[in-house]
């Protein structure tokens, strides 16, 4: 087995502008460069770029391509319309997350999946299994190598972005992609999605076009206060916009339904794992994902214990001090009738109960023009 940490084509850029690198996912990653808060605030006030590079692409082509994805996922690519782009879980046959990622609809019989950087390898083996189980005549791909992603997030991204382009990028839909010709001299593919809660686009481009383009961005967006982000922001971010974060808050043992997903899971199609699904909702789930507000200022960390009444109920999948709220929140796994909004529950940290709150999700919601 090959233990070397991978380094995405912005690795040197990186470590010039003063990046600290850490192992995430088998990669060598930026986690910051100045400080989390600092980036955090930088994205929820003008815009950030992040080096997205990490994550897998996995290219789905040929006369099955269409049917084959429909039955991978629980939304339903096929209605999507060349140009759009959709969130949606993937499953197994027992229901639990596979993966949860982008589908974006590139022609007629050619889609691209967007994967978390942790399990590229296992999706593509997942992918290629049920490619092959349903003797589909499809064509699967590993695009990841070959293709550098960045991601340009928060109120001036559009500014920055948009004199780059003759695309109207104002133009763009949410969830929809276009193609430009001339991104500083190179091909990208532009879309208006994003893992921070704030408007934004992840630019898609060949690997050497990666660090011109980050330097070009850069330059372009020095006047509105464009900063480079680590994975810390990132992570505080996608955290506050109650965007799940597979291996905590989704897994391969969580189903779509628990993580409160039901409304990516859409039962006029077949798909793997919809009779499974199916039977819980029958059966009545036992755990759902809720919001927690901690009433005082300690920090709900991951598989910390959720109780009410004593004993212990579930537990914390996600948690912080929200750098935006300035509160302790925490996403976490309860009975469906302690997730209703109002439920009083505490949060065992250090051998001692802190009560908290059921919050409306998402904890944080940007203003709409």
């Amino acid at each position: 087995m090959d233990n070397t940490l991978r380094r995405t084509p912005l690795y040197d850029l990186h470590l010039e502008l003063g990046g600290r690198i850490v192992e995430f996912g088998g990669w060598q990653m930026p986690i910051q460069y100045t400080s989390i808060l600092a980036e955090h605030q930088a994205v929820r006030q003008r815009a950030g770029l992040f080096d997205v590079s990490h994550m897998g692409e996995i290219e789905v082509s040929g006369p099955g391509a269409g049917p084959l994805v429909d039955q991978l996922v629980t939304n339903w690519p096929t209605q999507l319309e060349v140009g759009a782009v959709l969130y949606t879980p993937m499953c197994r046959e027992d229901g639990g997350i596979v993966d949860d990622l982008l589908v974006y609809r590139l022609a007629a019989d050619r889609f691209l999946l967007v994967v978390n950087a942790g399990t590229t390898a296992k999706d593509l083996a997942w992918v290629s299994e049920q490619a092959a189980r349903l003797a589909s005549p499809a064509s699967v791909t590993d695009r990841s190598s070959a293709v550098a992603q960045l991601a340009l997030q928060g109120p001036r991204a559009e500014a920055i972005l948009d004199p780059l382009l003759t695309a109207d990028l104002a133009a763009l839909p949410f969830f929809h992609w276009l193609k430009a010709d001339d991104l500083f001299g190179h091909p990208a593919l532009i879309s208006r999605t994003g893992y921070t809660g704030e408007d934004g686009f992840e630019i898609y481009l060949g690997a050497k076009a990666a660090e011109p383009v980050a330097r070009g961005l850069l330059r372009a967006g020095a006047a509105e206060g464009l900063t480079m982000v680590g994975l810390g922001a990132r992570d505080s971010l996608r955290f506050e916009a109650c965007l799940p974060l597979y291996g905590q808050d989704i897994s391969d043992t969580i189903t779509p339904l628990e993580a409160a997903l039901g409304v990516f899971v859409k039962w006029d199609h077949d798909f793997i794992g919809k009779e499974a699904l199916l039977a819980a909702k029958e059966r009545g789930l036992t755990r759902r994902l809720a919001g927690l507000r901690l009433g005082q200022r300690a920090v709900p960390r991951h598989g910390y214990p959720v109780v009410a009444d004593g004993e212990v109920v579930g537990e914390v999948t996600s948690g912080m001090i929200s750098p935006t709220l300035n509160q302790p929140l925490a996403l976490a796994l309860v009975p469906p009738r302690l997730a209703e909004l109002g439920s009083r529950l505490a949060v065992r940290i250090r051998e001692q109960d802190i009560a908290a709150e059921v919050v409306k999700r998402p904890f944080y919601r940007r203003a709409r023009n």
